[in-house]
Order: C-alpha cells, then structure tokens, then sequence
C-alpha cells in the first residue's frame, strides 16, 4: 500500500510540476488601440500597423493580443473608451488622429502611448519636442495640411487657366483649418490664384459649400485633410464629379473612389511605422526616449478617367511623377 501510494503520489507531482511552470508563464503583452473610425475604414491601414509589429517580432494572436475600440465616427465616445482601455491596464495604446491622440493623453497619465497624427504634435500638447517627446508619449508626425501648397501648385499645373480657386476646411477642426488656410494662402500668391475658403463640419454643410462654389464659379476645389472629410469622401467625390468640379484631396481614398487628384503621405506606409514603435516600446523602449518620426515617403495619385470626365488633359510632366496612375 505504501509503494502504491508513493507511485500515485509521484504521479500527481507529476501532473502537477507541468501545471505550476505553465501558471509562470508571462503573460501575453496587449495593445490598446483606438480611433474615431470603424474597423471597416481603416482595414487596410491595420494591415500596415500589424506588418510594422511583425518586423519587430510581434504576432497579433500569436504573441501579443490587441483590444479594439472604435467611436464609429461619435467623437463624444472617445473619452470613455480610451479610460476603457486604461481600466484594462493595456501595456502600451496606439491611436490615430488629431483629435484622438490628446484625449488619449488625458486618460492615460502613465500608460504609454504611440500616435499617429497630422498635425504639429508640439502644437497639440502630445510632446515636449519632437527629438525627445518626454513623458510617456511619442509617435508618427504625417504631413497633411502642410501639403496644402504642393497640392495647390499640382492643381494648378493640371488646370493652368484657373484663376479663382476655393478651399474647403473644417471649422470644427481649428488647427487643422489653420494650417490648411496658412499653407494654402501663401502658394494662392505665389501663384496668382484669388482664394476664396468655405466651411463646413456636417453632411449638409457640404451640400451648402458645393451650392456656393457653383454660384461663385470658381475653377478648381482644394479639400483640406480631416477625418469628417474622409468619412464624407464618397459623398464629396460624387458632389465633384456630378458638378465637374476639378479637385485636389489629402488623402489617396478620395482618387480611388473617382476623385481627380490626391497628394499625401503614404498612409499604410505611416501605420507600418507605428506597428514598428508599438513593438519597441513593447520590447522596453522608453516613449520619452523615442524621437518622433517624421513621413517622408508622399504619393502622387492621379484618376485618369475622372480627368477625362472632366474634359481634362494630365501633361507629361504630372504623369512622370506620379505615384499612381487610375486608368
């Protein structure tokens, strides 16, 4: 009885040793991501950000996990569901947008935290300075609505009679229409263009600045970056399409739903970027420590059959810099 009790006492040691070292594991890391848009509109920037995290050893599922939140375009969500993602103790948030990234700052004090934004990221209150942010935020700095000149000058050179131009801002957006304004008014001069501005922060107010820009007559349209504009970029497309409106847009999707022109930083490109941050402040990088990226990769797309919608010739010289042609 004895010999048989010691076997089975054994046995359950056996069981036992396995269970306890699997207990010891260390956990799997998880991320924290949140945006202001549904997981529909950003598929293919999320596959950026998981090659970024791969090329630093990182397997969503595998090895690390990620907990998605999405505001569904309800801006007032935001707030709730980045302290969400604090109550969960995530190891490390990543979000996209301007709007976003401060108030994800504001939940999350010691978190840290890896941005995606358009703006000047000093000018939002996310760092201290852009070679060492401090504190526990750092990220990825993509122009947009610096790019306002370099749009304005492609337009320019696609449609050479134009003379009175519009810009359509978002006043709900105030340093992002402040930056577009500014760029774009100093390119106008150089360019000898007449600059008119329109707003407009709802579906209506677009309908309202399309109705002004027909009356006035202007030539051509500059669309400034913002997200309410990229979550309305059917609906501005199809407004210039329907109206022959040539337009210039800050963002690649608006070309490949029949837009004229685009000129942006390569935004999967951006995503990758931030998988890649993500994964070293994974691996125990300091955000203080990590200098913020500035984009320097930009594209060219060009839609050919919008172009010719419009009665509209592409030179030579547009064709040969153009990232991307859409016949």
């Amino acid at each position: 009885m004895k010999r048989r009790e010691l076997i089975a006492g054994l046995g359950g040691a056996a069981v036992a040793w396995p269970l306890a070292a699997s207990a010891q594991q260390p956990a799997m890391p998880v991320i924290g991501f949140i945006d202001a848009r549904s997981l529909d509109a950003l598929a293919d920037r999320l596959r950026g950000f998981r090659r970024g995290l791969k090329e630093t050893g990182y397997v969503e599922g595998e090895n690390v996990a990620i907990v998605y939140r999405f505001a569904e375009n309800q801006i007032d969500r935001l707030p709730e569901l980045a302290a969400d993602l604090v109550r969960r103790k995530v190891d490390v948030i990543a979000t996209a947008g301007d709007h976003v990234a401060p108030l994800a700052k504001a939940a999350a004090t010691t978190t840290p935290i890896v941005f995606i934004v358009s703006q000047d990221p000093v000018r939002l209150g996310l760092v201290a300075n852009l070679a060492r942010p401090g504190g526990n935020v750092t990220g990825i700095n993509f122009f947009s609505g610096e790019l306002s000149a370099k749009r304005l000058g492609l337009l320019r050179e696609l449609i050479p009679g134009a003379t009175r131009v519009a810009v359509l801002v978002n006043p709900a957006n105030a340093i992002a229409t402040e930056s577009t304004v500014t760029d774009a008014e100093a390119a106008a001069r150089g360019l000898g263009l007449q600059m008119y501005v329109l707003k407009a922060s709802t579906r209506g107010e677009i309908d309202a600045a399309f109705a002004m820009l027909l009356r006035e007559r202007y030539d051509a349209l500059l669309v400034g970056s913002d997200p309410f504009f990229s979550s309305r970029r059917v609906q501005l497309v199809n407004l210039t399409v329907r109206h022959a409106t040539p337009a210039a847009f800050a963002q690649r999707e608006f070309a490949e739903v029949g837009g004229l022109m685009s000129y942006a930083s390569d935004i999967v490109d951006v995503w990758r970027q931030s998988g890649m941050y993500v994964g070293r402040v994974l691996e125990g990088a300091k955000p203080a420590d990590l200098p913020v990226v500035q984009s320097a990769k930009f594209e060219l797309v060009i839609n050919a059959q919008t172009a010719g919608l419009f009665g509209l010739t592409v030179p030579p010289s547009l064709l040969s810099i153009a990232d991307e042609v859409i016949e």
